[in-house]
């Protein structure tokens, strides 16, 4: 050891705590958080000081990158210089910052995250707007300190007459802490501010009519508004931002166009992973990806195969890839130096509050300065009005310091009016340049009142705050680019696809498709119906239902599960189509087939959704009633809608008003009715009561009805063609439970019971059997009978056919003047038809 040197032991335990402590506090104050007042880390304010220092003005021309890196490393940053390059670039990326603060020139990277050209290559001058961040830098309106070897001294803040935190954001990880502040639209935060100077007491709710939602640089929209609320009230929140999207259809095939991708997304990335999850089939239904971005702006195309549903295709990208992200708001910046968490209120409260420092030092500044302009002024009138006798006082002094002093003494002038005498030039003697000196001198006393009058007045230094605020707004404000979809629901693309009737068919190998209903027209009672497509013997149509393009679907399956779709996203196919399996629609299981649907309104109405029933009843005659608010919340798996018993099978569900009457018919001929309050309401995973008591165990219920008009038919239909009307008055009203009364009188001519409806004239009905053939007819056409009759023969059967469905379509006036063939693609096989909501 050298000589005068010695050890100090130190506890290492408290030697790491204090290092770390240092470490922790340096990272935080001096490099990873930005302060509250102008919104910037050290690093970004060094590098807008040397910009300025250096004259790389918006006006000027471009210098070079690395000039400038030299500049702000050499003078404050003393750290790589990719830390201030990369900074810099960061500034001057149209994608990265709302508002940029830096105008680059050459390639400063891309947003599909291709690295900026190296600083050697690259030029950079100042934005317009990086100039209102430094405007009266040089009046004393900011604390300066010294740099990093005490030579130089810099701000410790920037003036910022643009409120900057808020509208470009920031992010940074610290140490135990981080931060990620979104972009805002300087209009509505400039609108924000100024009604908070208005009213100091405003309410953060109030401040959001202002300000609504952050508005990032790449577009998009905001999914959904909780998110957005809770950070502005808390200071953190979660956003959900989804690119924006659009449908084209292009020589027959449909695409989907992405013109604007969430904040921080990487587009280059963003295509390679959903190429890679196409590729796995994970994603399905598209065939083609292709990037036509060009200098005109972004055009991501997705060509979608031929069977491919746009809206469910474009709902798995939102699901699976980056075009639906995040933004976790964690608004933390230091306040005094000390790191802080801020709602939208505390961010504009402390950026007033440092404008209204910026405001009163300037102001005092201004004075000062024209109080000493004022006292030369006095000095100069009074040696022109002395001008002959200073004349010759100064050409009789032996030297300057006389001639002040002589000066000083006649006049009683200070030393700095002396100076300014002696130093005065021959040109102010001419009488013009007197009047000037004497208006000038006018105009300073009325400026030094006005100045004075600001220090003592803060009603009119807030409204200087305001008019300096409208100004940037008027100057930079622009229109907001994030657009913002408030409900969060599914996407909404119903402006793009007419509200009209459609058939939905299921076949019994899970396939669905919707066909406009105008494609059916009605036939005379007793035709025979034209062959629809012939498709796979070994399937067939079991489920055919009438419904609204707009309108909420909810599948019911014979395990007793409720799945949930809007009709428009079912596939479209024409009349001889196969359509499309329901298992890429809906996440059904194999052993499981949907035996009921239900159309609904809007299921985010609560008064539909609480009054309203959903009614079920199973082959074994079980029946149960549950409120549709019970079903309005829904799953990608599906929800329990019943707990099936063993050995039975959920058949039929119903929507009712609670007020209805229902009826339920069995194979063997009975039918009984019953009033639907006789069920009490039951949760989603109840499996019922008896709703009939079966003959035999052979024995098993073919339909449901759900009654609410007592004018109303009852509708039987048996598998040999026969059919008839009754009145619902031939049934008595019973209770639940019991074995019903005959309905139609059952033998081997007519065949067992398949169907039962409740008619009306203004219906039709839609009548399949196992060969394919569908006929539609009037109910009209068919007579009131006795309830124990065997009924008519309403279609024409050859050889060992049968029918195979019932369904009850609304009746159009336009189709009665048109009375043509109907077709559809009707496959053999028997079935249990779904008819729309009674």
């Amino acid at each position: 050891m050298a000589e005068g040197e010695k050890l100090i032991s130190i506890n290492i335990e408290d030697e790491m705590k204090s290092a770390y402590i240092d470490y922790s506090m340096s990272v935080i104050v001096s490099r990873a958080l930005p302060d509250v007042r102008d919104g910037l880390k050290p690093v970004h304010r060094r590098v807008l000081y040397g910009m300025y220092e250096l004259g790389v003005l918006s006006n000027r021309p471009y210098k070079k990158s690395a000039r400038i890196v030299g500049e702000v490393l050499g003078k404050y940053h003393p750290h790589g210089d990719t830390s201030v390059y990369d900074t810099m670039v960061r500034m001057a990326q149209e994608w990265s910052l709302r508002y940029m603060l830096v105008d680059g020139q050459g390639n400063f990277g891309s947003v599909d995250g291709d690295s900026p050209a190296a600083m050697r290559y690259t030029e950079a001058r100042m934005q317009k707007i990086s100039e209102e961040m430094l405007s009266d830098i040089d009046k004393e309106t900011v604390d300066h300190q010294l740099n990093f070897d005490d030579t130089l001294k810099e701000p410790t803040v920037l003036p910022a007459r643009v409120p900057n935190l808020l509208i470009n954001g920031a992010s940074g990880i610290a140490v135990g802490m981080a931060t990620n502040m979104p972009p805002h639209n300087l209009s509505e935060v400039v609108d924000g501010t100024v009604a908070y100077i208005d009213n100091n007491d405003i309410e953060i709710d109030e401040l959001m009519t202002h300000i609504k939602a952050p508005d990032f640089p790449t577009g998009g929209m905001i999914y959904g508004y909780d998110g957005v609320r809770e950070a502005f009230k808390t200071g953190r929140g979660r956003v959900m931002m989804r690119a924006k999207a659009r449908f084209e259809e292009i020589k027959g095939a449909e695409y989907i166009i992405v013109d604007e991708i969430p904040y921080q997304v990487n587009k280059a990335d963003l295509i390679k992973k959903t190429a890679d999850l196409v590729n796995e089939k994970k994603i399905d239904g598209i065939s083609l990806i292709r990037d036509e971005s060009d200098r005109n702006g972004m055009r991501i195309v997705y060509k979608l195969k031929r069977d491919a549903i746009p809206n469910i295709v474009l709902n798995m990208l939102y699901k699976y890839t980056a075009l639906q992200t995040s933004f976790s708001v964690n608004n933390i910046a230091l306040v005094h130096g000390r790191p802080q968490m801020l709602n939208l209120k505390d961010m504009i409260h402390h950026y007033v509050e440092h404008r209204h420092e910026v405001v009163v030092r300037r102001t005092k500044y201004e004075l000062r300065k024209a109080e000493e302009r004022a006292h030369i002024l006095e000095g100069l009138i009074i040696a022109s009005d002395n001008i002959d006798e200073v004349i010759a006082l100064i050409r009789a002094s032996a030297n300057a310091d006389e001639a002040r002093n002589k000066l000083i003494e006649r006049f009683e002038l200070s030393e700095l009016q002396a100076k300014a005498i002696v130093e005065m030039r021959l040109r102010q003697l001419t009488g013009l340049e007197q009047d000037k000196l004497r208006a000038e001198y006018d105009e300073l006393l009325k400026t030094i009142e006005d100045l004075k009058d600001i220090l003592a007045d803060e009603s009119r230094r807030m409204q200087i705050i305001k008019d300096e605020l409208l100004h940037v707004k008027e100057k930079y404000g622009d229109e907001r680019r994030t657009t913002i979809e408030y409900a969060g629901g599914d996407l909404s693309i119903e402006d793009m696809i007419p509200d009209e009737k459609v058939v939905i068919t299921i076949s019994h190998a899970g396939y669905i498709k919707r066909t406009p209903l105008t494609e059916y027209k009605t036939q005379n009672r007793g035709g025979v119906g034209q062959k629809g497509s012939t498709t796979r013997n070994e399937d067939f149509l079991e489920h055919l239902f009438v419904g609204t393009n707009h309108q909420y679907m909810l599948f019911f399956t014979q395990n007793g599960k409720c799945f949930w779709m809007r009709v428009f996203e079912i596939p479209e196919g024409s009349k001889t189509s196969k359509g499309r399996a329901i298992q890429n629609l809906i996440n059904i299981e194999n052993d499981d087939k949907v035996k009921a649907f239900i159309c609904t309104q809007d299921l985010k109405d609560e008064d539909y959704i609480n009054s309203h029933y959903v009614i079920m009843a199973t082959k074994k005659g079980v029946v149960k009633k549950t409120l549709l608010e019970q079903y309005s919340r829904p799953r990608v798996n599906g929800i329990n809608a019943i707990t099936i018993r063993e050995g039975d099978e959920l058949l039929e569900a119903k929507l009712t008003t609670g007020a209805s009457q229902v009826m339920l018919a069995l194979k063997s001929g009975k039918a009984i009715r019953f009033e639907e309050a006789k069920t009490r309401p039951m949760g989603r995973n109840a499996s019922g009561v008896r709703g009939i008591t079966l003959g035999s165990d052979k024995d098993e219920v073919v339909g449901m009805i759900a009654v609410n008009d007592m004018e109303t038919n009852i509708l039987v239909v048996s598998e040999n063609g026969y059919g008839k009307r009754s009145s619902l008055e031939d049934y008595r009203v019973t209770n639940r439970g019991g074995k019903g009364v005959k309905t139609i009188s059952i033998s081997d001519k007519t065949g067992e019971l398949v169907a039962i409806k409740n008619v009306t004239d203004l219906d039709d009905l839609m009548i399949i059997n196992k060969s394919g053939v569908a006929i539609r007819m009037a109910v009209a056409d068919l007579r009131v009978m006795g309830r124990a009759t065997q009924g008519v023969r309403l279609i024409n059967l050859k050889g060992k056919d049968t029918i195979a469905a019932v369904a009850k379509v609304k009746h159009d006036e336009d189709d009665v003047d048109d009375l043509e063939e109907v077709t559809g693609s009707l496959e053999d096989g028997t079935a249990i038809a779904k008819d729309s909501e009674e």
